[in-house]
C-alpha cells in the first residue's frame, strides 16, 4: 500500500536544476538561474533538517554546483541523467506490495506531450535500478510496472486505502485514451493498494499537468482532506467550489486560495498552497507574495502540530509550473 506522506521517510529524492529547461520560464517572472538555484537550495535545506536527501546530478558541473550550495546537508549525490526537476512525476512512486518495498514505474509522456525533455521518460527506472544496486532500500524490493501513463502528482492517498485523483488528468485523451475509468481504477488499486478512489473533475487554470490533485486537495490525516477556499474574485473560484462540494463526504480542513498569481505578462500561474511537502520534521509550505499567505500558512500549521511549518517563497519555482511537492518524491 502507498503510505501517507506524513509517515516516516527514509529519504527524499530531488534533482538539482539544469539551466536549459528554465531560461524562458525564468525570464517570464523576471528571475535568473542563480535565483532559481537559491530557491531550490532553500527547499533542500528545509527538508534536509530532518531527512536524508538523494539528489540527482545530471553531470559533473551540476554536481559541483549542488555540492557548493548544499555542503551543510546530508546529501547523497546520484549520477542519473534527467531533463527537469519535477521528480514527483518522473521518479518512481515508492510503496509496499505483497510485503515487499516496491518502486512503481509508470509510462511518462511529458504531461500529455506538453514538455518532454530528454531522459525524463527513463528517470523512474534509472532511480529504481540505482537504489537496488546500491542497497538504498531497507528490505527485499521489486519493481511494479504500471501499464498506463501516470504521474505521481495525479494521486493523493491517506494510507488507509483512500485516494483522490482527477478526470482531467488521468482520463485525458493525451494520456490514456484507450482506458476507461474502470480500467484506470483497477490499475491504481493494484499498484497502490487503493480501496476507494474519489474522482474530481477539473483542476487549476493554466496548469500544464492537466489538473494534478496535489494542487487541489491533500489528505492531512486518514479521511481528512485539506482544500482551498476561493475569494469572490479568484480566477479558480468555480473549480475550487466544485472540489469542495465533491469532497463533502470527507472531513474538510479549509485554507484560503492565493488568488491570481501571474507572470510579468499577466498570464495566470497555477499557484496553490496545497503543494506543500511533509517531511519527517516539517511541512514546507509554498508562498506567493499574496495577501492570503499568512492565513494559509497558519491553517496548514494548525493541521500539523507535530511538525514545524516552514514557509518559503515559491514564485521562482512556480515559473516552471509547480511548487515544492512537485519537485520531491519521498521514500518511505
Amino acid at each position: 500500500m502507498r503510505a501517507a506522506e506524513w509517515n516516516h521517510h527514509r529519504a527524499c529524492w530531488l534533482a538539482w536544476p539544469r539551466r536549459e529547461p528554465w531560461l524562458d520560464d525564468l525570464a517570464a517572472v523576471g528571475a535568473d538561474f542563480d535565483q532559481l538555484c537559491e530557491s531550490f537550495a532553500a527547499v533542500c535545506t528545509a527538508i534536509g533538517q530532518s531527512e536524508r536527501l538523494h539528489l540527482l546530478v545530471h553531470d559533473d558541473d551540476v554536481r559541483h554546483q549542488a555540492k557548493a550550495a548544499l555542503a551543510h546537508l546530508d546529501v547523497e549525490y546520484v549520477p542519473i541523467q534527467y531533463g527537469d526537476i519535477w521528480l514527483r512525476d518522473t521518479a518512481p512512486v515508492f510503496t509496499h506490495r505483497d510485503g515487499q518495498f516496491t518502486s512503481v514505474v509508470a509510462g511518462f509522456n511529458g504531461w500529455g506531450g506538453e514538455y518532454l525533455f530528454e531522459h525524463d521518460d527513463r528517470v523512474a527506472l534509472a532511480i529504481a535500478d540505482y537504489a537496488y544496486i546500491y542497497d538504498r532500500f531497507p528490505e527485499a524490493a521489486t519493481i511494479h510496472k504500471l501499464d498506463m501513463v501516470f504521474e505521481g502528482g495525479a494521486l493523493d492517498v491517506d494510507g488507509n486505502g483512500n485516494a483522490i485523483t482527477t478526470r482531467q488528468c488521468l482520463q485525458n485523451r493525451n494520456r490514456n485514451p484507450d482506458l476507461s475509468e474502470a480500467d484506470i481504477e483497477a490499475l491504481l488499486r493494484d499498484a497502490f493498494g487503493i480501496t476507494y478512489l474519489h474522482w474530481l473533475d477539473e483542476g487549476l487554470a493554466n496548469d500544464h499537468t492537466d489538473g494534478h490533485v496535489d494542487t487541489l486537495a491533500r489528505f492531512v490525516a486518514p479521511e481528512v482532506v485539506m482544500i482551498m477556499e476561493p475569494a469572490a474574485d479568484d480566477p479558480n473560484r468555480d473549480a475550487l467550489m466544485a472540489i469542495k462540494d465533491s469532497l463533502s463526504g470527507f472531513e474538510q480542513v479549509v485554507v484560503p486560495s492565493p488568488g491570481a498569481i501571474t507572470r510579468l505578462d499577466g498570464e495566470l500561474l497555477p499557484a496553490s498552497y496545497l503543494n506543500f511537502y511533509i517531511s519527517n520534521g516539517a511541512v514546507v509550505v509554498p508562498t506567493y507574495g499574496s495577501r492570503y499567505d499568512d492565513a494559509a500558512v497558519a491553517a496548514i500549521a494548525a493541521a500539523f502540530t507535530d511538525r514545524n511549518t516552514i514557509a518559503l517563497d515559491a514564485r521562482i519555482i512556480l515559473a516552471g509550473g509547480g511548487a515544492f511537492h512537485c519537485i520531491t518524491q519521498e521514500q518511505p
